[in-house]
């Protein structure tokens, strides 16, 4: 075990320390001169200031379907990235509610909490691992290895219950973190109808325009890039649209 979590450690430290330049470059993102944006720079900075952080590098993504996500470990070396396809379908309001949204994950350092969550979850995977392997050859020994390294059905049991549950805690935390994202945005612009239909309009344009995603930073998009619904929503880091939406048409009805 201490192996295993010291393992995952020194991956996920990399990965923490390093992702936000991986992700940018994943997707050909481009630093935004304030010149070249001067709407989405004046959003963000107006934005960093009401929140108490300092303002992000603004970088965009030349996909015309609407997306966004923020990026960097620390507020101090954060960056938040558009869609060009982004920048084209929403209103001024709508944008805002976007970047508070996602200055919110910056503010709260999900980045942080999401790496310590991944740090958990890939020890868990390679306990497993581990666990499957001793099964093997335990299965080979007979009833020695079964006195001596464990009941080998029990050592299988384990290798394949502990890493489905260690991705359904992960993604139980992302997609919390998600809805805290969207409350925090809400109160941050103080337009929760505004986030409300910027989610519905990404929503729906991102069904019509798919976006070439990878798999493993979806979870860094405010709108989901990866098609699904129904069963799959289980194994989503993003919780259900609809019900996003109606928690922030609840919150412009009644602030908490």
């Amino acid at each position: 075990m201490i192996i295993a979590f010291g393992l995952a450690v020194l991956m996920n430290f990399f990965s923490y320390w390093f992702s936000d330049k991986i992700v940018l470059a994943m997707y050909r993102a481009k630093e935004a001169s304030p010149q070249d944006y001067p709407k989405i720079h004046r959003i963000v900075q107006n934005l960093a200031t009401k929140a108490d952080i300092p303002k992000p590098k603004i970088f965009i993504i030349p996909i015309e379907t609407p997306n966004a996500f923020a990026t960097g470990r620390s507020p101090a070396h954060a960056s938040i990235a558009v869609t060009e396809g982004i920048m084209r379908i929403l209103s001024d309001d709508e944008l805002e509610g976007v970047i508070s949204h996602e200055l919110s994950h910056v503010h709260n350092r999900d980045t942080l909490i999401m790496t310590v969550v991944a740090t958990v979850a890939g020890a868990i995977y390679m306990i497993s691992d581990m666990a499957r392997w001793a099964a093997i050859f335990g299965g080979v020994g007979g009833r020695d290895s079964d006195r001596e390294g464990g009941n080998p059905i029990t050592l299988l049991i384990i290798a394949i219950l502990a890493p489905i549950v260690a991705m359904l805690i992960q993604l139980a935390i992302s997609r919390s973190r998600e809805y805290m994202a969207d409350e925090s945005g809400a109160k941050l612009c103080g337009r929760p109808l505004s986030l409300a239909n910027a989610l519905r309009k990404l929503y729906n344009y991102s069904r019509q325009v798919p976006m070439q995603a990878n798999p493993t930073t979806a979870h860094l998009f405010i709108v989901n890039p990866l098609t699904g619904g129904g069963f799959t929503n289980l194994f989503s880091t993003h919780p259900p649209i609809e019900r996003r939406i109606a928690r922030l048409e609840e919150l412009a009805i009644s602030p908490r």
